[in-house]
């Protein structure tokens, strides 16, 4: 009698991931203010501003390459950041696809009690209904370079 071993499941990924991390303007401004420090203190001592300098960029680099948030769709889960919810308690799921949608969402249309995970670097996003009668959030705001993707991704 021969026994077989069970194949394995195959290994998935995310339906959906996409780390918000900024665009090139902010990765410029992150050097820049690197140079302005170092210009500050090249008067003080060449050498030391110069490392200054360095540091601060690769500072302000590291910084604001960490604070990115994660937005995800995963194991029947929606994240943003650290906030997570089931799909199955998300409603109708609606795509900003131009930046004078995602400022009338976020401006004059928006709920106080909505929950929004935004950078102002990508300027589309989706509206995510809240279907959970026990949760106050009516909905999720959240910024994505890939409005389309995401929404197909929590179709899925």
């Amino acid at each position: 009698m021969s026994e077989h071993a069970p194949h394995p499941s195959p290994v998935t990924g995310p339906a959906y991931r996409e780390r918000l991390s900024p665009g090139p303007a902010a990765w410029c401004g992150a050097v820049g203010l690197g140079v302005i420090v170092g210009v500050t203190l090249w008067p003080l001592a060449h050498a030391v501003a110069a490392v200054v300098g360095v540091l601060v960029a690769a500072g302000t680099l590291v910084a604001l390459f960490a604070s990115a948030p994660v937005i995800e769709v995963a194991d029947g889960r929606l994240r943003a950041g650290r906030a997570q919810v089931d799909v199955g308690l998300l409603g109708a799921v609606t795509t900003m696809d131009d930046a004078d949608e995602m400022r009338t969402a976020l401006g004059p249309a928006l709920d106080a009690r909505a929950f929004v995970c935004l950078r102002a670097w990508a300027r589309t996003g989706v509206r995510v209904e809240l279907e959970d009668p026990l949760d106050p959030t009516p909905y999720w705001l959240l910024s994505t370079r890939r409005p389309q993707e995401l929404a197909a991704a929590l179709a899925r």
